[in-house]
């Protein structure tokens, strides 16, 4: 007997299960608003150097202070790095004179000046994070998905080797822990510590809520499950945008999406353990009392009986298939043999385009002609449509050819507001809103497939070095804004020509619409 066949005896989706599933969606809504924290965290208003008082400048007005103190781009606009050496006077009676000589300007000498109007205080106004120092204000989103990386290492082991229960509940505690700390930093070393390990703490909520959800519902309902919960990533991009238009000063913002865990640890007192897991471990009894709850719950009492007989038999199932030869695969596994080495490779990339393109969209709110706070709306709510067609449509087109071109249009549309001139804001806008969709399908898509990509024996083992290489992506995508510096649209470029060529190679993977699993290697191979 299958654990499926237990779980269909005392109800595979009833009360019992639409109630742990809603109490795991709560920590889900609040995932998105740390991981995207970034885009107001640290957002950059605009700024120029600061100006000292001088006696010569009693009787001028403070726009004619910054006429002669600061020279100016070419549309017109004061530069937010550089400054006059010496006050340039003559600039009071022709100001479309700019001085020629470059040896006369020089780097702000004496800090910055900001614009409040939008944010009261961000990260960068904080410890001056913008010229020569902008890098680390990027690195902050960096040191984050470092911690989630690492987070999924730590956490993958300890909740197989814990429980899920546990686990979940010591990482929403560290989530909290951290995000005051972080809120309470006095320094960018702090700060960037306190991310880091933010980042570790959540993802263990990450990793964990979606298979204890799982490990509760039958076969069936699984796809369903999984819709639910990913929708609610969606709702929690939403909610980041009106908690950031409400709070505007940044350490009360990281207590503002922080305090949310507070709730989810509570909710999870009414949140059992993994009872597969109780099973597989030996801990029968608690099995036994989470299994007679989740019958009587689902209006199934005339099974209470034949409950303990049916997890003895469930026992002695699950202790076989720890014992089997499968149990020693490891990631060199994936690596070893010819298809699933090409497969390995191939779907390294595809997630490694995914993370990086959908990081890459997420955290450029305001370069595609939208105010920041009404693109982290809009981009949430394009998801919701997004991940309810993908699901119809990868059982029509397939998996293989759903995957390459949402991927693909992504990256077409990133690439087609490159060119797109700035002053067709409406139409830069509808095409960044059609790319989030399509960087949302590619990302619903890209979770489905792989875990039908491989074997039984590899499957977690696959899901957690394709997780690695997408978390890896997301790391990088902040960095790569830097290299406007380089040429003003190199940044969309790089996410526009990632996209495309990972996005083609999906074409070069196995469709795995309507074939049976693959339960061993020979089966792959």
């Amino acid at each position: 007997m299958k654990f499926e066949d237990l779980l269909l005896e005392i109800g595979g989706f009833g009360r019992f299960q639409i109630l742990i599933l809603f109490i795991l969606c709560l920590p889900r809504i609040n995932l998105p608003m740390h991981f995207l924290l970034h885009n107001f965290l640290a957002a950059t208003p605009s700024h120029h150097c600061a100006i000292p008082h001088q006696e010569a400048f009693v009787n001028l007005t403070m726009e004619e202070v910054l006429l002669i103190s600061i020279p100016r781009e070419p549309d017109g606009t004061f530069r937010s790095c550089e400054m006059f050496s010496q006050p340039q006077f003559q600039l009071l009676l022709n100001s479309s004179l700019q001085p020629e000589n470059d040896s006369i300007i020089q780097p702000c000498q004496h800090g910055w000046v900001y614009d409040h109007s939008q944010f009261t205080s961000t990260i960068s106004t904080q410890w001056d994070l913008v010229c020569e120092q902008r890098g680390l204000n990027q690195a902050t989103a960096t040191f984050f998905f470092i911690g989630v990386t690492m987070g999924a290492v730590i956490f993958g082991y300890l909740s197989d080797r814990f429980g899920r229960k546990t686990m979940l509940l010591l990482s929403l505690v560290c989530s909290v822990v951290f995000g005051m700390l972080s809120a309470a930093s006095i320094s960018y070393s702090m700060l960037a510590i306190t991310r880091t390990l933010t980042g570790v703490a959540l993802s263990g909520v990450s990793l964990i809520v979606l298979p204890l959800g799982m490990e509760w519902v039958d076969i069936q309902h699984r796809t369903l499950t999984g819709i639910l919960t990913s929708i609610f990533w969606s709702i929690g991009n939403m909610l980041l945008a009106m908690v950031a238009y409400l709070v505007r000063e940044w350490h009360w913002l990281l207590v503002a999406v922080t305090g949310p865990c507070l709730l989810s640890i509570v909710c999870l007192w009414w949140v059992p353990e993994s009872a597969r897991w109780l099973i597989a471990n030996g801990k029968v009894k608690q099995a036994h009392r989470h299994l007679l709850r989740c019958a009587r719950m689902n209006g199934r009492k005339d099974f209470a009986e034949d409950v303990p007989l049916l997890i003895y038999a469930q026992r002695i199932v699950l202790q076989w298939e720890y014992k089997k030869p499968g149990g020693s695969y490891s990631y060199i596994s994936l690596f070893r043999t010819p298809v699933l080495r090409k497969i390995s490779l191939c779907s390294g990339a595809v997630w490694f385009g995914v993370a990086f393109s959908y990081y890459g969209m997420s955290m450029n709110l305001t370069g595609f002609g939208l105010n920041m706070y009404l693109s982290q709306f809009v981009f949430g709510i394009i998801e919701i449509p997004a991940k309810v067609i993908m699901y119809a449509l990868v059982n029509r087109v397939g998996r293989r050819q759903s995957q390459a071109w949402a991927l693909i249009l992504t990256g077409l549309c990133i690439g087609a507001n490159v060119v797109i001139p700035k002053p067709f804001t409406s139409l830069r806008s509808v095409v960044a809103i059609m790319g989030k969709g399509f960087s949302e399908a590619a990302f619903t898509t890209v979770f489905l497939y792989t875990s039908e990509l491989y074997p039984t024996v590899l499957r977690q083992n696959g899901m957690g070095y394709t997780s690695f290489v997408a978390r890896l992506g997301g790391a990088l995508a902040p960095l790569v804004f830097l290299l406007d510096e380089v040429w003003r649209s190199l940044p969309e470029v790089t996410y526009c020509g990632v996209a495309v060529c990972c996005g083609s190679v999906a074409f070069l993977l196995p469709e795995t619409l309507n074939v049976h699993l693959p339960e061993g290697i020979e089966d792959i191979e």
